[in-house]
């Protein structure tokens, strides 16, 4: 207690927690807010790992694919955030703030509060339901097509990804699972980068944030890729931005 004046004034430490998402394994570290001091850290592996052979079910996966169990991003929250204020001593209400970062592009296909499609029981057997890892490269046709079809349009934007989109990022992927599984790409409201999908389940609110949205969403000068050109690519993508993409930044 710190007494100035005829005010008490309640004088304690804060402290903020970083949670970083890898590949295999999420960590927690418990930060000094005055003096940016680390006071522990515990780390949590994903249960299901990187599923690049089959499903949980047994499904098989075709040469290429690589996804994850969203389940296994809420479990680090669980288990090695509290393990890191534990092992730091550090009282919950001391704890002014959280910060997260993720792989990416990892993406994954949800309803419009958020639940996963893999979540759903009569999807837990369909590949394109899960998320799918920043190193999942099925979707390498797609991309070529996305910079070809670019390239033949001269669409500005093209330049600034140094002239050629990979099949790790989201449109990409989207196409992919338009192209080979459209029932549940109807069925999907939003095609959210798992960064933000982490920061929605945390605080409620979905924005993107700006960093995926320019990198890996081509997001250039204020607008995504034209629904002109995503029709040529498909008819059927011709929305894709405005019904499951776009989102304030």
């Amino acid at each position: 207690m710190v007494n100035a004046g005829d005010e008490t004034v309640r004088n304690f430490d804060t402290y903020v927690i970083g949670v970083d998402y890898g590949t295999l394994s999420g960590r927690a570290v418990v930060v000094r807010v005055a003096d940016g001091a680390e006071l522990a850290v515990a780390e949590h592996p994903y249960t299901h790992a990187v599923l690049d052979r089959r499903l949980p079910d047994g499904t098989p996966l075709p040469p290429d694919w690589a996804l994850q169990v969203p389940a296994d991003y809420i479990d680090v929250l669980r288990v090695a955030v509290p393990e890191a204020l534990a092992r730091s001593g550090v009282r919950p209400e001391q704890v002014v703030g959280i910060g997260t970062d993720f792989t990416a592009c990892t993406v994954l296909p949800v309803l419009a509060d958020g639940t996963p499609l893999c979540e759903l029981p009569e999807f837990a057997g369909r590949p394109h339901a899960y998320v799918k890892l920043w190193r999942h490269h099925a979707a390498q046709a797609q991309a070529d097509r996305i910079t070809a079809l670019a390239e033949a349009r001269k669409e500005p934007w093209l330049k600034r990804y140094g002239g050629k989109i990979s099949s790790e990022w989201e449109f990409a992927k989207a196409l992919q699972l338009l192209e080979e599984d459209p029932e549940l790409y109807e069925l999907t409201e939003r095609w959210v980068e798992a960064a933000d999908w982490i920061v929605w389940r945390l605080s409620g609110t979905y924005v993107r944030n700006a960093c995926t949205a320019g990198y890996k969403g081509q997001y250039q000068e204020g607008s995504y890729p034209s629904a002109e050109y995503l029709a040529a690519l498909n008819p059927g993508f011709a929305g894709f931005v405005i019904d499951k993409l776009d989102q304030p930044i």
